[in-house]
């Protein structure tokens, strides 16, 4: 390494930091050799459901180096976005619906991106002639195992990253380079025997340590799960339309957890815990316009109705009744599905 691109590699962190980035760290895009393996068992299990873009893209996805074999380097960034409360409180509010901090605010995509083309910019800037390509969650990319390899964190019990200065309420995204930068050394794992986020999961997600079966997280069943959901599982899903920060909530590394800075990231007063009874009235046009802005918009109407209508099941409030009696006969079977579901539950009639 020479004493340029150590130069440029200090100057890079701090302009980074500078720019609003919590942490940042650099890999090579071989930094993580069993990843290829790693995905394939994941995905032979089907632990990836209806995720199928997981397996069709998983030459790209296991191997960065076939993502872009131009890269040299890989600079990973985490951005904070801890809540100013705890987001297990709307849990026992059974007539309001549970979102997904992260959800509560701006969509993190655009914010995310704007800040890491501000940084490759820059770096572009510094070197003429270097490439940059930037992803923020939507491309192929294994952003975990290679913010653990760059040093950000590690991935914890489950699986999601955490740091002993950050805690888990962090948002990743990565810029690959054709520069050769200097790199960090990868962070090791730090949970010791603390399961406190194996033993939270309301859906038994986690067949063991640091493992995940998507098709029982509540995070992929009300976001990427087409179709009815298991009927065992509904009602293990409570109030949460959303996502589900159960497992991050209760990890004690948060202690370390800073506050989300950007205001684009804070929370919308209405998203906090809006009435099940309102969101269930929502016709396409309604769920298009008050999710405008939110990464909520894209799993569109029929989905995010469907999620209502199995947390008003699981309300226990009789109150809610008048709220499925429309959706019951609604044009979405899965819609109309859920929605009987629901009453019946709320009759007594389901356990």
């Amino acid at each position: 390494m020479t004493r340029r691109s150590l130069d440029l590699t200090e100057r890079l962190r701090r302009f980074a930091l500078d720019a609003g980035f919590a942490k940042i760290g650099i890999c090579r895009p071989d930094a993580v050799r069993d990843l290829p393996d790693r995905l394939a068992a994941f995905v032979a299990d089907g632990r990836h459901g209806q995720m199928a873009w997981m397996a069709d893209r998983m030459a790209w996805r296991g191997d960065p180096t076939a993502l872009w074999p131009q890269a040299r380097s890989i600079i990973m960034l985490a951005e904070n976005y801890a809540p100013d409360a705890d987001p297990l409180m709307v849990l026992e509010q059974r007539d309001r619906a549970a979102i997904s901090v992260y959800a509560q605010g701006r969509d993190y995509h655009d914010v995310v991106k704007k800040r890491l083309k501000q940084v490759g910019r820059w770096l572009i800037d510094q070197s003429p002639g270097a490439e940059i390509k930037v992803f923020v969650d939507t491309a192929p990319v294994m952003e975990k195992p290679l913010a653990q390899a760059a040093g950000l964190g590690w991935q914890g019990k489950h699986t999601n990253l955490l740091a002993r200065d950050l805690g888990n309420w962090v948002f990743l995204g990565a810029i690959f380079t054709t520069l050769e930068l200097d790199v960090d050394a990868p962070e090791q794992e730090h949970c010791g025997s603390c399961r406190k986020c194996l033993d939270v999961c309301p859906t038994d997600a986690f067949p063991a340590p640091f493992q995940l079966d998507a098709r029982r997280c509540i995070s992929y069943l009300t976001i990427e799960h087409r179709g009815p959901v298991d009927p065992d599982l509904r009602a293990r899903m409570g109030n949460r339309i959303y996502g589900c920060d159960d497992c991050l909530a209760v990890c004690p590394w948060n202690k370390f957890a800073i506050t989300a800075k950007d205001v684009r990231l804070a929370a919308r007063d209405d998203l906090r815990a809006p009435s099940l009874a309102e969101l269930a009235a929502l016709d396409d046009a309604g769920f298009r316009a008050r999710f405008s802005g939110s990464p909520i918009k894209r799993i569109g109407r029929d989905r995010f109705v469907r999620n209502v209508c199995y947390a008003i099941g699981n309300s226990g409030n009789p109150d809610l009744r008048s709220a499925l009696t429309p959706l019951m006969d609604d044009a979405d079977p899965v819609v109309a599905d859920a929605a009987r579901w629901a009453s019946a539950r709320l009759n007594g009639e389901i356990p």
